[in-house]
């Protein structure tokens, strides 16, 4: 990347501060850009799933990995439960969406309050391992919540076999006006296809591990026996181990470092798999180099920048994320390690030009809060919008999550701090109210970046892409009106 007339900024620069500036460019189609990364994690596409409580979960790490990223899971996830994340994951279908399944004796209540768990809106009746119907939200419209689903769900049922062409089952379902179809293989339901689901298993390739399983990751902290979890989330079978804090430029985080290599390296010799260390965050060149001689294959980048994070209002530390990745990522490359942007992405803009500045991928949280896919429950505002809470990591909520079984002194003092918003409402957008839809959106955007500097690749992208410096009200001038002047 390069500046605009070797414009050399006196000061660090936010993703607001800047612009890309057209190039001649060949690449004539989105469709010729491709985004699979080279840090060693298998993702096709450049996102990460931030490893935040109200939003990396089992759903969601399916959805995302099904398009080709991937979604952290927390360090405060019990191993139990990270365990069975994982196990499912893994056992999910590549191409089709997991279905939500129900009995023909199932409440209409029960059976409405399943929907929302996943994008595609319908749950499949199954009796005797046969699938006999399908129950949408339409379907249970002003009927009694005691009704059973046999009465009200439709029993004219498409259905698709596995491997079916996705054009094919496209155009039957448009024929029928069927959003979404039972996929099955040898009789047993495998899946569930939308017709969007149909187009994207067209344009997204999985992203999948040696096994051709999805891709999962998950996070460790730099307190207590590290390298026991360290050891026990590698025998789970994930596929990126986070090493994970705010403040990762400490000796804390350079002590554990080498004891997660370790059982990295312990897991890789009696495997053959090898696993990418992610650790941060961090801000500084030096700050890089510090971790990948610690043994980091990518540095995760950002402090303070996240929609949840309070760290910069409350503490005065942090540094402007375009300035960030740009600077971390130069170090990077220089000791052959890579980086992920880490928070601050708002728009598909900010993630173009994060890969631009140099990242490997972007960690998305809060955008992704918002989302039929992650974790938290969908509730309804007094306007009657739907919205799912959203809390920061280092926010009162989860400090008393992740101290739970700490003495009731100990946990009330470490409860007094706290750097992060612990409750904030993430509203779904109506035409995006899934992960998928905002997948579809940042791609998009992204790859058409990727045209206008006439590159078909992300390493491409980032050696052509040529930046600006602008002012607010060139930021401003950039932003769509929704209503005249």
């Amino acid at each position: 990347m390069k500046f605009l007339n070797d414009q050399q900024p006196s000061y660090d620069l936010t993703y607001n501060d800047v612009f890309m500036v057209p190039a001649r460019s060949d690449v004539t189609s989105r469709f010729d850009v491709d985004l699979t990364t080279a840090d060693g994690t298998g993702t096709t596409l450049p996102l990460v799933v931030s490893n935040m409580t109200a939003v990396s979960g089992r759903r969601m790490a399916e959805t995302i990995a099904r398009r080709g990223g991937i979604a952290i899971i927390p360090q405060d996830i019990p191993l139990n439960v990270v365990a069975w994340t994982v196990n499912r994951v893994k056992d999910a279908h590549v191409v089709y969406d997991t279905p939500v399944t129900v009995s023909p004796s199932t409440t209409v209540g029960e059976a409405m309050s399943l929907l929302p768990k996943r994008a595609h809106g319908a749950a499949v009746v199954v009796e005797d391992g046969k699938v006999v119907g399908i129950v949408t939200e339409s379907d249970g419209a002003d009927i009694d919540r005691f009704a059973q689903v046999s009465e009200v769900m439709t029993g004219d049922v498409l259905t698709f076999d596995a491997g079916t062409d996705p054009r094919t089952c496209f155009n039957e379902m448009s024929a029928r006006h069927m959003a979404v179809a039972p996929v099955l293989d040898g009789g047993e339901l495998v899946g569930v296809l939308t017709r969007k689901g149909a187009l994207r298993s067209t344009i997204y390739e999985p992203a999948v591990d040696a096994s051709g399983r999805l891709v999962i990751g998950a996070a460790v902290g730099i307190n207590g026996d590290v390298a026991a979890k360290a050891a026990s989330l590698l025998e789970l079978g994930i596929d990126v181990l986070v090493v994970d804090t705010a403040h990762g430029h400490q000796a804390k985080m350079l002590e554990a470092l080498p004891v997660v290599v370790a059982a990295r390296d312990a897991y890789e010799k009696s495997s053959g798999h090898r696993v990418p260390l992610a650790a941060g965050n961090v801000v500084s060149a030096d700050g890089v180099r510090d971790l990948v001689a610690a043994g980091a294959d990518i540095v995760k980048v950002g402090v303070g920048p996240g929609a949840m994070c309070t760290t910069r209002m409350m503490t005065g530390v942090g540094r402007p994320q375009f300035s960030a990745v740009l600077e971390c990522a130069a170090a990077a490359q220089e000791v052959g390690a890579h980086v992920w942007a880490d928070g601050g992405v708002r728009y598909p803009r900010d993630v173009a030009l994060a890969l631009a500045a140099g990242a490997a991928s972007v960690m998305i949280g809060s955008w992704f809060a918002g989302t039929l896919e992650s974790p938290g429950d969908l509730k309804v505002g007094l306007d009657g919008r739907p919205y799912k809470e959203s809390f920061g990591m280092a926010s009162a909520r989860a400090v008393s999550n992740r101290t739970r079984d700490a003495a009731g002194f100990e946990r009330a003092r470490m409860a007094l701090f706290e750097e992060g918003i612990s409750s904030s409402r993430m509203f779904l957008q109506p035409d995006r109210p899934g992960v998928e839809d905002l997948v579809d959106e940042i791609v998009a955007g992204v790859r058409s970046s990727a045209t206008y500097a006439g590159a078909r690749s992300i390493p491409e992208f980032h050696e052509r892409a040529v930046v600006g410096i602008q002012s607010a009200a060139g930021y401003d001038e950039g932003q769509p009106l929704h209503v005249s002047w």
